[in-house]
């Protein structure tokens, strides 16, 4: 059951309603995944619909990319909700079926473009590791540019706070959808 659900209309403050404004006046279609649960920090709650609208949609990468790395981020935090709303956004963006399946099951894909597979090295290596070594560094500034690596680095950090959210308030997903990953 979800720690955070949606806070009644009747209940909203004039701080949490302003919140809801942020959240949907951009490029999402209502509050959900972790916004119902920010809510409890309007402040947060807007800062945060603001980082997220630029991390998924306005970041040099193409959709197929910045996809891949939330997927990554998902994975590592086993972030059910994230995954099931993302692996349908990364398919849609041009990420292949294998990939997002290996991605899923933990495992390296076994085939992947130049820049996906520059992308999983330095996602992976820092989820793992907690760094990027020099040499991963290199390949992904060599890929994606210094703006490209900075904004794969705001992706995960933003989808780990995301994740963090969704897991700890257990926000469930829609009645019959299976979850990506096994509790």
């Amino acid at each position: 059951m979800t720690r955070l659900p949606m806070i009644a209309e009747d209940k909203q403050t004039d701080a949490q309603r302003a919140a809801i404004k942020t959240v949907t006046a951009g490029k999402r279609a209502g509050v959900r995944g972790p916004f119902a649960a920010l809510l409890r920090s309007p402040e947060l709650c807007a800062r945060a619909a603001h980082l997220g609208e630029f991390c998924r949609f306005e970041t040099s990468l193409p959709d197929r990319l910045s996809e891949m790395a939330i997927l990554i981020t998902a994975y590592n935090w086993r972030a059910q909700y994230e995954w099931f709303a993302h692996a349908p956004m990364a398919q849609k963006g041009g990420l292949s079926d294998d990939i997002i399946e290996a991605i899923r099951t933990g495992k390296k894909p076994a085939s992947m473009k130049p820049d996906e597979a520059v992308l999983y090295d330095f996602c992976t290596e820092l989820h793992n590791t907690k760094r990027v070594s020099d040499a991963t560094y290199a390949k992904a500034v060599q890929t994606f540019g210094e703006r490209g690596a900075v904004e794969i680095l705001g992706i995960s950090g933003y989808y780990v706070l995301v994740s963090m959210v969704l897991n700890t308030a257990k926000v469930e997903l829609p009645a019959g959808a299976a979850l990506p990953f096994p509790e």
